[in-house]
């Protein structure tokens, strides 16, 4: 900013990401990438798109036991597999990855379940990927893991009611953290899905399960610890777990079709069963022509509401407790229960649509390499930015070895669709730094910096993005006194539709600055599974901005001191600012040291209208219990700034010093609001 300012049982509820809507609708945001203009490397594995970094919705989504939410092998490398050999390769590899299932791969010998290791998304590229005669297994701590669109089949060994022969199409025991989604399940041996042995934090979306005598299993213990969704799915051809609950915690189940089809040989036994001590909660499913299409045992809790029983006949249960509120842990949105089937029957399973964006992520993007050893075509990134041409209309991606680059770099306006990530198994791994503030003068005698000057790293083009690496500005305050403007930017974005994903962006004054590319332009920003760390209005501008689901640490400044402000938002009037959600506030700092924010209104700019919204999130006891404060004669109460269902030692009630939307309020300011039809 342009002037100097100084300032003497583990799970944690609601901090989901709701993605649970099917694979069409979240193909049709997936930009179409790629670049056949030839330089650089050859062409390597397809930078993953939306379909393969979705994070889950339902439980899958909740943090807990060390893990926040289910994101798969996001953070790794996309490989396409088209041989059992090489899937089982990746899918047991403990490094992340994102596997695509090219093609029709027959398990040998028959029944076998591969053993997939954490950090994973396996994934079939449009209908092409069937597994045939066996399929996966999670064993014991495997966390982290997402199967979509596949085809898993025909491991059946002639019995029905198959005792000899456990050949499930999804086996887990014990695992944590797993989203199984628009998957096809038929005609295994045993059941089509076990989650076994205090299995938890599971979802089950938008799969067709049939043609087996057991549909689904859920429990094989005596503990009560296992939290499942299951949501829009199509049971059918089924008799017996469709599903079966035993001993759950929590079992929330949702807009599923069951259907025990006409004219077939195969009759249901049952429909959903609590078991044990389940505690279940049945909402807005279709059940049709099923035998006790809902049952209980006397020591389960289930609740039903608003079901509907076609054609169906004997028991249909509910009571024995009162109900749990899935909203405690996540966010969805019921389907009406009438148009579930023709919902699920059109949205479940595989998507055809994925085959094309997979085929020409894979055909058409060209990877540049960086290593500073000279292993790759360049040695710096900078060089690999300048080696891509103006204009370019596909994604090109700048894959950055491990290392520490002291460099600053800059992606200019005519350069769109750029993706600059590290290729290291963490975060960590890769570094871009630089020690630039706003009161250097440049080395060619030409002024200063200033403070949008000084970035590490510059995105000025529409449609770019960082992941799987840490931004840095090294700027030493101490050292500097003598300087006047601190202001040290470690990324700046001035640009529309930017995507920052697992990603360090790290320094002490201005670290993060969200702006656009003019007053008049948008620039919208999303900011998933990050940390972002400083002390002075360390996240600031005039973007539209989401934080989500990441960590906002608080650093003390240059002399040791615990004072700070995390927000400076300078909000055009009639736009969103900066909304942080579903994120962690932490540090270590004194406490009650730092504001959340203040409104920033450039040069005295008072037709500005900052706004910043926290809201659930979690704050820590750094943050003052009136957290919001003024600056440059500007009264923060005349601009927008506001909390929602925050928790934690820094969370407080509302008041005239601590603003809190209604739930109507709340509303009208999601992710959803905030991005404004752009799906990143």
């Amino acid at each position: 900013m342009s002037s100097i300012r100084r300032t003497t049982r583990h799970r944690r509820p609601r901090r989901v990401l709701a993605i649970g809507v099917p694979l069409t609708l979240a193909v049709s945001g997936v930009v179409a990438y790629g670049s056949a203009f030839g330089l650089g490397d050859k062409a390597a594995a397809a930078e993953p798109s939306a379909w393969a970094t979705a994070a889950a919705d339902g439980f899958a989504s909740v943090d807990a036991l060390g893990q926040n939410g289910t994101y798969g092998g996001r953070e790794g490398r996309t490989v396409t597999v088209t041989s059992l050999a090489d899937l089982e390769k990746y899918a047991t590899a403990p490094e992340p990855y994102v596997i695509v299932v090219a093609g029709t791969i027959d398990m040998a010998p028959v029944g076998k379940e591969i053993k997939v290791a954490s950090h994973k998304t396996i994934i079939g590229s449009g209908t092409l990927g069937h597994i045939v005669g066996g399929g996966f297994f999670l064993g014991h701590g495997v966390h982290n893991v997402i199967i979509r669109n596949l085809t898993i089949r025909d491991s059946y060994q002639g019995v029905w009611n198959d005792k000899e022969h456990d050949f499930d199409a999804i086996q887990m025991d014990g695992a944590h953290h797993v989203w199984i989604d628009h998957n096809d399940l038929r005609h295994t041996a045993d059941g089509l899905i076990d989650v076994r042995e205090d299995s938890t934090y599971v979802t089950v979306s938008w799969n067709r399960l049939s043609n087996a005598n057991k549909a689904f299993g859920i429990g094989w213990t005596d503990n009560v610890v296992t939290d499942i969704t299951v949501h829009h799915n199509w049971i059918r051809e089924t008799e017996q777990r469709n599903p079966s609950t035993d001993n759950a915690a929590h079992a929330h189940l949702y807009n599923n079709f069951m259907e025990d089809t006409p004219g077939t040989a195969v009759k249901s036994a049952y429909g959903n069963y609590a078991r044990g001590r389940t505690r279940m909660l049945l909402e807005n499913s279709y059940f049709q022509g099923m035998a006790n299409p809902v049952i209980r045992d006397s020591t389960a809790a289930l609740v039903q509401r608003g079901n509907v029983f076609s054609g169906t006949s004997g028991r249909n249960e509910s009571g024995g407790g009162a109900p749990f509120d899935p909203k405690a842990y996540y966010r969805y949105t019921l389907d009406a229960a009438d148009k579930v089937p023709a919902l699920v029957k059109s949205g479940a399973g595989p998507r055809s649509s994925l085959g094309a964006a997979a085929a020409t992520a894979a055909a058409a993007t060209r990877t540049l390499t960086v290593a500073q050893d000279g292993s790759g075509r360049y040695r710096t990134v900078q060089a690999a930015v300048d080696a891509v041409p103006a204009g370019n209309a596909s994604r090109v991606v700048i894959s950055v070895k491990p290392g520490t680059y002291r460099e600053t770099v800059n992606v200019p306006a005519d350069k769109p669709h750029v993706t600059i990530q590290g290729s290291g198994p963490s975060r960590k791994d890769t570094v871009i730094v630089y020690g630039n503030a706003a009161g250097l003068r440049k080395p060619d005698g030409s002024g200063t910096y200033g403070t949008p000057g000084s970035a590490t790293v510059a995105i000025r083009s529409d449609d770019s993005q960082l992941r799987n690496l840490t931004v840095s500005n090294d700027f030493d305050e101490a050292a500097n006194q003598s300087v006047d403007g601190h202001q040290a930017v470690a990324l700046l974005t001035a640009a529309d539709r930017i995507v920052l994903d697992a990603i360090i962006v790290t320094g002490d004054q201005d670290t993060l600055e969200l702006e656009t590319a003019a007053k008049d332009k948008p620039g919208r920003v999303y900011v998933t599974n990050s940390y972002i760390v400083g002390n002075v209005d360390f996240i600031f501008g005039r973007a539209t901005a989401v934080i989500d689901q990441s960590v906002i640490t608080l650093k003390k400044r240059w002399n040791g001191t615990s004072a700070g402000y995390i927000t400076a938002p300078s909000t055009p009037a009639g736009r969103k600012g900066i909304l942080v959600n579903r994120s962690t506030v932490n540090g270590d700092v004194a406490a009650s040291s730092f504001h959340l924010g203040r409104n920033w209104h450039p040069g005295g700019d008072g037709t500005v209208d900052p706004q910043a919204t926290f809201r659930n999130s979690t704050l820590s006891a750094a943050i003052k219990r009136a957290p919001w404060t003024d600056m440059g004669g500007f009264s923060w109460k005349d601009d927008r700034f506001a909390e929602y269902m925050n928790v934690g030692p820094g969370a407080g009630p509302k008041s005239t010093d601590r603003p809190h939307l209604s739930d109507a309020q709340a509303a009208s300011q999601e992710v959803s609001d905030w991005l404004g039809g752009w799906t990143p």
